[in-house]
């Protein structure tokens, strides 16, 4: 990979995900890696998505979304779930999914799904961090192993968006 930056943060292990969200009769999901647990008591689960993303218009209305847990052959459905546009292309048409408890797509054979109510929605960068209760979850394929992001390549773009090193970044300002 050309981007050190990109390469660096590729080493943060996690995985590849479909997150599916629910508004009413409006449903879509894309393919995340920013997703991780926060908290046992409440079971508390956070996601990272850009506000400009179609997806997000639909997740702050309807506060409920999915995390399907990809397995390690599932590089088409992330794919599928990450290259093209809910706005063009209404990509759960051609693919098998059922409503969870909240009404968030589900794909049945994702490995693991957990299913979530928003409970914070915060400005996080350039992105907005998610953070959900589980409602509902299980594991599909106790066999199966996890699509980990690094083994993507860049199928997702990243490598173009991180700045070339560390040199003159914005810094955060903490607030206690």
């Amino acid at each position: 990979m050309a981007n050190g930056m990109a390469d660096l943060f590729r080493r943060l292990t996690t995985g590849v995900h479909v997150i599916g969200v629910a508004h009413g009769n409006l449903r879509n999901a894309f393919t995340a890696s920013s997703v991780s647990m926060v908290s046992y008591r409440p079971l508390l689960v956070a996601l990272s998505i850009n506000p400009e993303h179609a997806s997000y218009a639909i997740l702050k209305s309807g506060r409920v979304f999915s995390i399907n847990v990809l397995r390690a052959d599932q590089q088409a459905s992330a794919e599928h779930f990450g290259t093209q546009s809910g706005r063009a292309v209404d990509k759960l048409s051609s693919v098998q999914w059922r409503a969870g408890r909240t009404g968030a797509p589900l794909l049945p054979d994702a490995l693991a799904y957990f299913d979530c109510q928003t409970v914070t929605d915060i400005e996080a960068g350039d992105h907005r961090l998610v953070v959900g209760q589980v409602v509902d979850g299980a594991v599909l394929d106790p066999d199966g192993q996890p699509l980990l992001y690094a083994a993507t390549g860049n199928l997702d773009g990243s490598a173009d968006l991180y700045p070339t090193d560390f040199r003159g970044l914005e810094q955060v300002r903490c607030r206690p």
